[in-house]
């Protein structure tokens, strides 16, 4: 191809996809000033200089003040003494030489030599987080480990934690350090890679926004449910939905393509108005799949049609912001208000 040609395509590519980007209705955040804050709690822990760990952790312990307080009293547990009865600083040396933690925390250093592939990912999400919620502080970001029992949580003003050993890899052996624990799944460690990472990360900054729902019925979850995915699609609206669903990309084109059955045997087997936790718990909650439906269907149906009910809300009321969204509680109302039909 001739460079004038090139150069042609290029500007023809770029005006499609800003046409693209319009025709979306995505707002412009390139003017919103963001400061991305990415810190390597992991590898500081890791590389701790153990022939002078007292003085080393005493700096770590000032360098990550608060996090430092949540990962060795809550996470680690260094510093309850029917944990650690040898202490807690006795406790942390022996934890980063323990041969499969420094085994994971070289695991992890390969994987993730630099978060600055992730950058640029995170300054996007920022930006859409300061448009819709202008009051709510920028999310600085602390990586760690904890040998398999956290993957992310928000804490202080808005601060996130993620750790970085949930996201090894689809093959890495995550059942063979705990063959029984449900968390290591097939399904579930399908998303435990990178290219979820920004995701999960800002998914406890989303809970934390849309809070708890108000009541216990199906109906209430699935709109809550369906309030987060719609607010993490706006926060990260070029992620593919496979990725905010964490589910295969046949699972997502089965969900849109069976929308109105799922709707029509929710309400055949009157489960709107269920409390039966039990019986309606892998409609909203990690499952590999939906009783009484296909195979192909995966867990969570319901929650992909609460993120239906909650965007035709906010196309039959566009006055209704972002906050005021998050602040509606009433799962009848939103669904009342929303006309939801799904297109035959």
């Amino acid at each position: 191809m001739q460079p004038n040609l090139v150069l042609l395509f290029l500007m023809i590519f770029g005006l499609w996809s800003c046409q693209s980007d319009e025709r979306a209705g995505l707002p412009d955040v390139s003017n919103i000033v963001v400061e991305v804050d990415i810190r390597r709690f992991d590898t500081d822990l890791s590389g701790l200089d153990t022939t002078r760990i007292e003085t080393q952790l005493a700096e770590l312990e000032k360098q990550y003040p608060y996090f430092s307080d949540i990962y060795f009293n809550r996470i680690l547990g260094s510093r309850d003494t029917s944990i650690a009865p040898q202490g807690h600083t006795d406790y942390v040396k022996g934890f980063i030489q323990f041969p499969p933690v420094k085994k994971l925390a070289d695991t992890i250093q390969m994987l993730y030599p630099s978060m600055t592939p992730y950058e640029e990912d995170f300054r996007k999400a920022f930006q859409y987080l300061k448009h819709y919620f202008p009051e709510q502080p920028t999310p600085n970001v602390t990586t760690f480990f904890s040998e398999y029992s956290i993957g992310s949580f928000i804490y202080g003003e808005n601060q996130l934690a993620v750790g970085l050993d949930f996201f090894l890899g689809s093959d890495y052996p995550y059942a063979t350090f705990n063959p029984n624990n449900p968390n290591f799944s097939g399904y579930l460690t399908r998303s435990f890679t990178s290219a979820h990472l920004v995701s999960k990360t800002l998914k406890p900054l989303v809970e934390d926004l849309t809070g708890y729902p108000e009541g216990q019925t199906l109906l209430d979850m699935m709109v809550h449910n369906g309030k987060k995915l719609y607010l993490l699609d706006h926060i990260l609206p070029h992620v593919p939905d496979s990725i905010k669903l964490e589910m295969t990309g046949l699972q997502v084109n089965w969900l849109a393509d069976n929308e109105r059955e799922m709707w029509a045997y929710f309400l055949d087997e009157n489960l709107l108005y269920s409390t039966e936790w039990q019986k309606v718990r892998k409609y909203v909650d990690y499952s590999p799949s939906s009783p009484g439906m296909p195979p192909e269907a995966p867990g969570r149906t319901a929650n992909w049609i609460g993120w239906k009910i909650i965007e035709s809300f906010m196309k039959r009321n566009p006055e209704v912001s972002m906050q005021e969204l998050v602040g509606m509680m009433d799962a009848q109302e939103l669904l009342d208000r929303s006309k939801y039909k799904p297109a035959l």
